[in-house]
Order: C-alpha cells, then structure tokens, then sequence
C-alpha cells in the first residue's frame, strides 16, 4: 500500500489518496481546486467514512499530515490545506493575519459542496484557523478536532518572541518541529524562516471574537509533554463549542501527532462514524 498525493502550485488543497499497487500516474487537479494523484491500483482512500481537512501549524505544510493520511487508508478521505508562502507556493505572499488566512481557506472549502460529512482538524496555529474557518462556513464541519492548541481566548504569544530570528528560532527548536539541522542550512532556512515568521505574527496579532463558538462538537488532542499546552489549557475549548465536548491526551510532546498518527486516525474515524449514525 502507498500513499500518494500530487501538489498542483497555487491551489489550496491537497488531497492524499492511500492506493493499493506501487505504480502511480500524474496528479490532476479537480474544479473545486484539490489536487489529487490517480492510482493504477484499487484507491481506498476516498471518503468511504467520511472527510476530513487538516490545517497545519505555524511554519507548517500539508505535507505534516502524509502520516495521518496513511494512517487513515481507506477509513477516510484526507485534505490537508497548502498555506501560501512555502513549498510549491514558496513565491507566494505568506498570509500574517489569522483571520484573513482563514477566510482565504474558508472560501476554498466552500467549494466542496457535495455531501460528504466533513470533520477539521488544525494541529497548533492550524486549530485556529480551523476554527475561525468553521465559523465562517455555510454548514459547520460534523467536528472540529483542535490539536496541541491553547483555546482561542487563551491564545499568548510573548512578543519577546519576534524581536530577532535567534528569539523565533529558539520557540521554534523549543516545540521540536524543526531540527536545528535545518535552520543552519543557509538555503533550508531562507525557504522556511518567512513562512515561520509569518505564521507567529499571525498568532500574535489574532483576537478572537468573544463569545464566538462553533456549532459542531470539539474534540481537544494534547499530547502530554507539550512544552506549550498542557491539557488543562487545552480543555478551555470547551466554552467554544455549541456541541459537544471531550479531550483525548496522547503520549508525545507538541508534535505528538506523528508518532501516534494511528492513534488519532482512530479517534477521527470513531467520529465520523458516530456522526453517520446520528451520535454526535
């Protein structure tokens, strides 16, 4: 079994598809802007228990979330969201205020007007513009699923954190997404510092509405080293939903999602299932 996927430059949404066979032909992007990649074997990856679309954290791409896509195989569709400002849409303008790259996602998504039941999750910054997205969306997702984040009325950035890049640089290695290896590579860290930079000024200047809630459940993902946000914190979400609520904690630190890329794949599927059978 291989997963695939196929970036298209420009385009918003990323689409991995887990196929079976090893032989796979060139992407090709659909009207609602996804990219997807066909598969000359038999594809197990497209919605069979529902969708789910997954925003990266600060500094991130939609690559993060090719463990969780593998994870899921043929449980669920995946769309992992493509901020502008890295990877293939490096040339592009990174996007520095949250609620704006949420209204941009936002829009994409709206073009995803079929049926499928279709659940967020936003790992970090991601949780966020996830969301504010949800907020803003003709229908809500069936949940969202907030991921190593504090609740958006908890949100604290130190602005000490911005002053220069070795300050940046210091949160970034602290949290243990990005290997030191990777800043000192002069042309790494030209590709990923702008976007980084971007992302957590995004984070600072964010004020959310107050009192706004989403009218989907919400599910808190913490992993249980997280430097940043303990699961108390994180369990603040709470006052954010007009559905329902719960908390799943994870061994791991901020990232803890790759390694237990399994285990939250369950817990997704678990959601989408109860969701189809009218338990939210």
């Amino acid at each position: 079994m291989t997963i695939t996927g196929a970036p298209d430059r420009g385009v918003w949404l990323r689409q991995f598809t887990t196929t079976i066979g090893t032989t796979t032909a060139a992407g090709t992007t659909t009207a609602a802007g996804i990219a997807t990649a066909a598969g000359t074997g038999v594809a197990t990856g497209v919605g069979a228990g529902g969708r789910v679309v997954c925003f990266p954290h600060a500094g991130g791409s939609a690559a993060f979330f090719r463990p969780l896509a593998r994870s899921l195989g043929g449980r669920a569709e995946l769309l992992a969201v493509q901020y502008p400002g890295r990877l293939d849409r490096f040339d592009e303008p990174a996007v520095s205020d949250l609620r704006e790259l949420a209204r941009q996602v936002a829009a994409q998504l709206a073009a995803l007007d079929d049926a499928t039941p279709t659940a967020y999750l936003g790992h970090s910054m991601g949780a966020l513009v996830a969301f504010e997205a949800a907020l803003l969306a003709p229908t809500a997702p069936v949940r969202l699923f907030a991921s190593a984040a504090r609740a958006p009325a908890a949100i604290r950035i130190d602005p000490a954190i911005l002053v220069d890049d070795r300050s940046l640089e210091e949160e970034v290695l602290a949290l243990g997404g990005t290997s030191r290896a990777v800043l000192d590579n002069t042309d790494l860290r030209r590709m990923v510092f702008p976007a980084i930079r971007a992302d957590y000024e995004a984070l600072r200047g964010y004020v959310p509405i107050p009192g706004a809630r989403v009218d989907c459940p919400i599910t808190v993902l913490t992993g249980t080293a997280d430097p940043r946000v303990s699961v108390g914190e994180a369990r603040r979400w709470r006052n954010h939903t007009a559905g329902g609520f719960e908390s799943r904690v994870f061994t791991g630190g901020h990232f803890y999602l790759v390694p237990r890329a399994r285990e939250v794949a369950d817990v997704v599927v678990a959601a989408l299932h109860r969701q189809a059978h009218g338990d939210r």
